[in-house]
């Protein structure tokens, strides 16, 4: 990789640095238990100081990637990728129970009486309420995933009493009488962690997350849940299912 610069957006020599080598780490390029190059190793391959390069493997040890063993040198820490496959009925807990030590919960659900344009929108409210509902994912005690999605409450009379009482939407939707729903549109994106991001996930500040949008609907395409769930880049792959997208025959469900 040729001489590292800054940018001219303003983000840093380090955080590009730390960007490329966790990429390498994530893509099996350094896989676990390798030992990372010295840092006059790296500092010489991205034509950089030093310090920048301790700067960018410390960002790495913070997230749980490295760690530094005395006399030995940096070596990847062994690490579970979480594959979350994006299809016509598949859901995200149905990805997180398939990772190891893991759960995706519901922390908050209130009705909004004025909700955010786009869910109003792709939800076509036309003025009626919503209801927010937040959820976390965890993989291994770490948390990887946090999710907004707003239902439409004329659809899902008392969906959150039921939240409370099963802490699961598929769940929670049963009991209100919807056993089945389809992903109809996704859009996937990537951006800087805001603070709130930052700290649920404990990310550090610079890290990218990625997001994932998207509209579940009735059997009848009645729009349902309106999502936006923002995922650690560094931990997760998105893996999405064209044969199943163009088959809506398929089986699963969706999130």
């Amino acid at each position: 990789m040729p001489r590292v610069t800054r940018s001219a957006t303003g983000y840093s020599t380090w955080r590009l640095i730390a960007d490329q080598l966790r990429s390498e780490i994530v893509d099996g390029s350094f896989p676990p238990e390798a030992k990372l190059p010295t840092e006059g190793e790296l500092a010489d391959r991205f034509g950089v100081h030093r310090n920048t390069v301790r700067q960018s493997v410390a960002v790495l040890a913070a997230e749980g990637l490295v760690a530094t063993r005395q006399g030995s040198g940096t070596f990847v820490v062994p690490h579970t990728l979480l594959v979350h496959r994006i299809s016509l009925r598949t859901r995200l807990s149905d990805s997180i129970g398939q990772a190891g030590t893991a759960s995706h919960r519901p922390i908050a659900a209130k009705i909004v009486a004025d909700p955010p344009h786009e869910a109003a929108t792709r939800l076509r409210l036309d003025g009626r309420p919503a209801l927010q509902v937040e959820t976390v994912a965890d993989v291994n005690g770490t948390t990887v995933a946090r999710s907004t999605s707003w239902f439409d409450v004329a659809l899902t009379p008392d969906l959150d009493i039921h939240l409370r009482q099963t802490r699961s939407i598929t769940k929670a939707l049963s009991a209100v009488g919807i056993d089945d729903y389809v992903r109809t549109w996704s859009a996937v994106s990537s951006r800087i962690a805001n603070g709130t991001e930052t700290e649920d996930m404990n990310l550090p500040a610079g890290s990218i997350v990625l997001v994932v949008r998207s509209v579940n609907t009735l059997v009848d395409r009645t729009p349902l849940q309106y999502t936006s769930t923002r995922f650690r880049a560094d931990r997760v792959e998105l893996d999405i299912d064209f044969d199943e997208l163009d088959n809506p025959g398929g089986h699963g469900r969706s999130h």
